[in-house]
């Protein structure tokens, strides 16, 4: 399991090292920071397991706004015992809501990523603003 860890953390790193920084995905540069972290800690093994792990959940463990509401369509569509395209269907409009306004957090995310490009910010430099804006009331 461990090997197989180190091996998608390189691959990831070797793949988003050939992308711009802006084209990395969310969770690409979680596992770049993690890996980063881990490696100046000198974890290894077990420890440096138990770190990525934790880490890329990362600070809390509380669903995304996202995944709570891809919980609720879920649950309504089960309730209606849909199936297949109508499932499908139904699962798309729910997700994207009522209407087309951005949710708050939708909204901070653009505000504090508009920021940081103002800022020219970069890596970890810009991920650790990200985290700290968006954590922000």
């Amino acid at each position: 399991m461990f090997r197989v860890l180190i091996a998608l953390a390189s691959a990831l790193l070797v793949a988003g090292s050939a992308w711009s920084q802006d084209k990395q995905t969310v969770q690409q540069e979680r596992m770049k920071s993690c890996n980063a972290q881990a490696s100046k800690k000198e974890m290894k093994g077990d420890e440096r397991q138990a770190f990525m792990s934790k880490c890329l959940k990362g600070d809390d463990n509380k669903p995304t706004a996202q995944q709570e509401k891809m919980k609720t369509c879920n649950a309504q569509a089960s309730k209606k015992e849909m199936k297949g395209d109508e499932r499908k269907a139904f699962m798309s409009k729910c997700l994207k809501g009522d209407d087309d306004k951005p949710t708050a957090q939708q909204e901070k995310m653009k505000s504090c990523n508009a920021q940081a490009s103002k800022k020219d910010l970069k890596g970890d430099e810009r991920q650790a603003f990200m985290s700290q804006c968006l954590k922000a009331a």
